[in-house]
């Protein structure tokens, strides 16, 4: 493997965290812990991405995404972007800020093990009315407390 001297993978990781999740804009995939590995080799860049689930229908948008962002960098020929089956993704890859920008942007929780899910408006207790959201990675509660609607990223 022939790494370019003038190629950094830090400069890559930051040019992939300007991409935002097509359904939450604003919020980073880096921050979503959807990057898992950045490799160069010569003037091509392989980027490994975790998806949230493997039939995510953002999945071309984000390729196309990470692709633009890490062309416009000076000296890459290619850029590669490979879904990885493993490590599976989970709730727990997202960042402190990205679990705050969701709960105050777009009043979504995200259920970290088996801790309870709290309301992003008023952090009352909620409870489950589906099992299955708008994806198949969300889940959708009620607030006991304020009766908000809350999607669960699971």
């Amino acid at each position: 493997m022939t790494v370019a001297a003038t190629l950094d993978v830090a400069e890559i990781e930051s040019a992939i965290a300007t991409v935002d999740d097509p359904e939450f804009p604003g919020v980073s995939i880096v921050d979503l812990g959807l990057l898992e590995s950045v490799d160069i080799v010569g003037k091509k860049v392989v980027v490994g991405l975790v998806p949230t689930f493997s039939g995510c229908p953002a999945l071309d948008v984000i390729r196309q995404d990470v692709v633009a962002a890490v062309m416009a960098m000076p000296g890459i020929t290619d850029v590669d972007v490979r879904f990885l089956a493993a490590p599976r993704w989970s709730p727990e890859r997202i960042s402190e800020a990205a679990r705050g920008k969701l709960a105050s942007e777009f009043t979504v929780a995200v259920q970290i093990s088996s801790r309870p899910v709290v309301c992003p408006r008023c952090k009352g207790a909620t409870t489950e009315v589906a099992a299955f959201g708008p994806t198949r990675c969300r889940s959708v509660s009620r607030c006991v407390e304020c009766g908000e609607i809350v999607e669960v990223v699971r």
